[in-house]
Parts: structure tokens; C-alpha cells; sequence
């Protein structure tokens, strides 16, 4: 009897299951002893890794805690970098004594600073170079400068300065202008050439805005026309 249970349960084992009964009478056989080999194996390999001493242990505590030194933080102060504040030329440095055109024959040229609006003190200036009208700005303000030069087309004369700006209407936009101080070069673009009434030329101002501004004169007190040359200034060097 006992052997004919043996055949029957080796026959149900080894049998490929055709219906889902048959799947669950192999998986119930089987489920038991795959479950007591499995712990037999753990428990065996356990003793084999605590007899060779392969299993961590707990370290013991000695009663007194480790106190561990924290490095002590730097914090490094955030320096923020100052931004230079250009300092406005006062006194002399603060007025131009040359222009240079190199879009003209004559490269440089001297350039007056009369403090008198007397028409007749200017036209004197005119002999010597070109002059900065005493009522236009400065370098020690944002704001426009009126500079004045004779131009002149005889083919011969006695004082050069008569012809300082002569050709200034052919000047165009881009055209460079260069102003110096005692110490440092201002740098002008071109930016308007045109021609004008004598009696529509007035000093400009442009508050808070650095620019140039030429205008030719046989004199002050002339009723010609005016060639005027406006500029902007885009740099500035250290001479």
C-alpha cells in the first residue's frame, strides 16, 4: 500500500500538469520540501560564516562618546567692487587748447578760451586759432561746446588761422574729431553737417549730454552763411 502511494505521488510529480488541478497537486507536493531545504541551506551557510568569523558584530560601547571637533566655518565677506567715479576736470584742465580734423589739410589747430562775449575781443581770438564761445560748455560740465573758425577760400593769405576751417562742410558722418586738454583727449563722431543762416546760430546747450560743435565765420558779427558740424562724444584718453 505504502510503496503504491510512492508510485502514484512520483507519477503526479513527474507528470507535465495538462489542467490547473494538476499545476496545484505538483506545486502542494513540492512546496514543502523546497521550503525545508532552503532554511537547512541558510542556516548552514550562517554557521559556516560565524565560524570563520564572516558575521559583523555590533562594536561594543564603552560608555563614552566620541566628541568630534567641527573645523570652525570661514565665512569670507562679500566685497562688492566699487565703481569709479569720473571726476569732472576743473580750472584750466577743464578747457580744450587744441583740435585736431583729420578729415582737413590742417591737422591741428590752436584753440582759444576768451572769457569776453565783446564781438570784438572774439574776432581778435580768430587771428590767433579758433575759439571755444565763452557761453558754451566746458569739459567740467556734460553739455555742448561751441568752438568758431574762420574759413577762408583765397588762395593766399597773410594769417593760416583765416583758413582753420576751411572744408569743415566736407566733413561727414563717422568723421572723428579729436580735443585735447592739458591732460587727457576727448573723442568726437560726426554726426550732422550742414549749412546755416548766420542769424539761426545759436550757442547750443545740451545738458547732461557731452557734444561738439563747429561752425565756421568770416566773423562774429558776419551776416554769411555757417557751415556747422555736429558731434557726440564716444571716449575719452588720458594724454
Amino acid at each position: 500500500m505504502t510503496i503504491y502511494k510512492k508510485d502514484v505521488l512520483f507519477r503526479l510529480i513527474m507528470k507535465t500538469p495538462t489542467t490547473f488541478d494538476e499545476l496545484y497537486q505538483q506545486l502542494r507536493v513540492r512546496l514543502v520540501p523546497f521550503l525545508v531545504t532552503f532554511f537547512v541551506v541558510i542556516f548552514a551557510t550562517y554557521l559556516v560564516l560565524y565560524a570563520i568569523d564572516f558575521i559583523p558584530e555590533t562594536p561594543e560601547e564603552d560608555g563614552s562618546e566620541e566628541v568630534i571637533e567641527e573645523s570652525p566655518v570661514i565665512v569670507t565677506p562679500l566685497v562688492i567692487p566699487k565703481v569709479p567715479v569720473a571726476i569732472k576736470p576743473t580750472g584750466d584742465k577743464a578747457l580744450p587748447f587744441k583740435i585736431t580734423l583729420p578729415r582737413l589739410d590742417q591737422q591741428t589747430i590752436t584753440v582759444l578760451n576768451p572769457t569776453s562775449r565783446n564781438i570784438a575781443d572774439l574776432d581778435a581770438a580768430l587771428l590767433k586759432g579758433v575759439v571755444r564761445h565763452p557761453d558754451s560748455a566746458d569739459f567740467s560740465v556734460d553739455g555742448n561746446i561751441f568752438i568758431l573758425g574762420h574759413s577762408s577760400h583765397l588762395p593766399n593769405v597773410f594769417n593760416r588761422n583765416f583758413q582753420a576751417f576751411n572744408g569743415l562742410e566736407t566733413m561727414t558722418w563717422g568723421d572723428k574729431i579729436y580735443l585735447d586738454s592739458v591732460d587727457t583727449q576727448y573723442v568726437y563722431r560726426v554726426e550732422k553737417v550742414y549749412e546755416a543762416k548766420a542769424s539761426e546760430v545759436l550757442v547750443p546747450e545740451t545738458p547732461g549730454e557731452a557734444r561738439l560743435t563747429l561752425a565756421t565765420c568770416n566773423n562774429f558779427g558776419s551776416k554769411d552763411d555757417r557751415y556747422i558740424v555736429e558731434a557726440v562724444l564716444i571716449e575719452t584718453k588720458t594724454l
